[in-house]
């Protein structure tokens, strides 16, 4: 499978049952989440009915998806730019250690570059996930040196 070419896209509205299962998925790999599977669809066809809430990219393999990822952004008044964060990443467990999301950064870094105003890429992992935090370092990512709070209505 690893000598098949990745090909990264936009999301179409077609890719909407993928994007739900990797969301689901992605849920309860890394927090031991069910999310709501009407919420959950609800709030990804809210990204293509807006598209200021942010945009979906694609990683395929013959035509069969491979992962993905959804981008929002966030205006830095600091930087006169907007941030775009990169948010539910999921790569399928057959194609994962295999240049999935090297390639969808890739293509999301030469986006985001190409776009005027935006200052930079940012991403949040979970705590004990290492092996996603090794891969994002590898990308030359490195700890921001903020601590993410919230509160959840």
């Amino acid at each position: 499978m690893t000598d098949i070419p990745i090909t990264t896209r936009a999301a179409r509205t077609d890719d909407r049952p993928f994007l739900v299962e990797a969301n689901a998925a992605m849920a309860r790999e890394t927090e031991g989440k069910a999310l709501d599977a009407g919420v959950l669809a609800r709030g990804v066809a809210g990204v293509f009915a807006d598209p200021r809430r942010g945009h979906y990219r694609i990683a395929e393999r013959a035509g069969t998806h491979v992962g993905c990822l959804l981008v929002t952004t966030e205006w830095s008044d600091w930087r006169d730019g907007d941030w775009w964060w990169i948010q539910s990443v999921y790569v399928v467990p057959g194609a994962r250690r295999t240049g999935v999301f090297r390639a969808l950064h890739a293509d999301l870094e030469r986006a985001a570059r190409a776009t005027p105003g935006v200052v930079g890429l940012r991403l949040y992992v979970e705590h004990a996930n290492h092996g996603a935090q090794a891969t994002y370092a590898s990308l030359g990512m490195h700890d921001a040196g903020y601590r993410m709070l919230e509160t959840l209505f």
